[in-house]
């Protein structure tokens, strides 16, 4: 390989990231991650005398094994390298390097691994637990119509602002990772209770302020994830769903009920706003399952 040109490993770092960053627009937590990941090799290299920008593979499986040594999960280890493989075929791709030291290793084999998930009833029990004679329960009720009805993130979902809600076309403009924007359709029962919720009880949590937040608090202000994450909890209990519960958990079920339902995995990929569709992999599991089951009940030798 051919050196980087890069007066010490820092400098490499900061203009792989520099670039990414202006290619793709990745958060700043896939940015920090991958800075955190990368410095930890080029310390465990320069204890050993080796440059980051000349490694070869062998001194990236001597990292790697030296970490699984100390105890590393399969998931971080795969992590890493999944750092380590968009560092250095950045630099390849740029010419700073001839050969990509992370081509020929293997990710770690991972379980699949879905989060809880929850049933259509149990879904039925949540949407009906908040008190929507209140204000304040009818905000919390909408939101978790929004949250199962499009599947959006907890962040998108505190965040969003009546300037991306169009109760006419029935969509959701939703601004996600890296500012990647995606059209989200909205089902007649949400739209049903979005509308409700703007016309009366928003306006009454306000009481004479302004925001341009859908569902303020009673300050005016946006709600915080920690915040929504209590509600979701303390909504659960009262409906008697035992299992743990988060914003996730209802994202999960939003991607799964469809699936179960006929979506194409493509189709739900789109839908959580995932940049890459091995990233929605894991629901392919209940794809499966529902062509198995359908196998078995309609083809006549099933």
């Amino acid at each position: 390989m051919t050196s980087g040109h890069f007066a010490d490993p820092a400098a490499a770092i900061d203009w792989f990231l520099d670039g990414i960053w202006a290619e793709r627009g990745l958060s700043e937590n896939t940015l920090r991650a991958y800075r955190a990941d990368l410095l930890a090799l080029n310390k465990r290299f320069t204890e050993r005398k080796v440059k980051l920008v000349n490694a070869s593979e062998a001194d990236l499986l001597e990292y790697l094994a030296w970490r699984v040594g100390k105890g590393a999960k399969p998931s971080s280890t795969a992590r890493q390298l999944s750092s380590f493989r968009r560092f250095y075929r950045y630099l390849l791709r740029e010419g700073r390097i001839t050969e990509d030291p992370t081509a020929l290793i293997e990710m770690p084999r991972i379980g699949q691994r879905l989060p809880h998930s929850l049933t259509e009833a149990d879904v039925d029990a949540l949407l009906a637990a908040p008190d929507v004679a209140q204000p304040l329960g009818h905000r919390d009720r909408t939101m978790l119509e929004l949250l199962y009805a499009t599947g959006v993130r907890v962040s998108e979902l505190v965040s969003l602002k009546l300037s991306q809600v169009n109760l006419n076309q029935g969509v959701l403009r939703i601004i996600g990772k890296g500012d990647r924007e995606r059209l989200i359709p909205l089902g007649d029962e949400a739209q049903d209770w979005l509308h409700r919720f703007v016309l009366a009880p928003r306006t009454e949590i306000l009481a004479g302020r302004q925001t341009e937040y859908l569902f303020p608090t009673r300050r005016g202000g946006p709600m915080t994830r920690q915040t929504f994450w209590y509600l979701i909890k303390r909504h659960a209990r009262k409906a008697g769903i035992a299992k743990k519960l988060s914003p996730h958990t209802v994202r999960h079920a939003f991607a799964t009920h469809l699936l179960n339902h006929g979506a194409d995995l493509r189709v739900v990929q789109l839908l959580l706003g995932h940049s890459d569709v091995s990233t929605t992999q894991i629901y392919t599991h209940v794809a499966r399952e529902r062509m198995k089951d359908l196998h078995a009940r309609h083809h006549p030798r099933g």
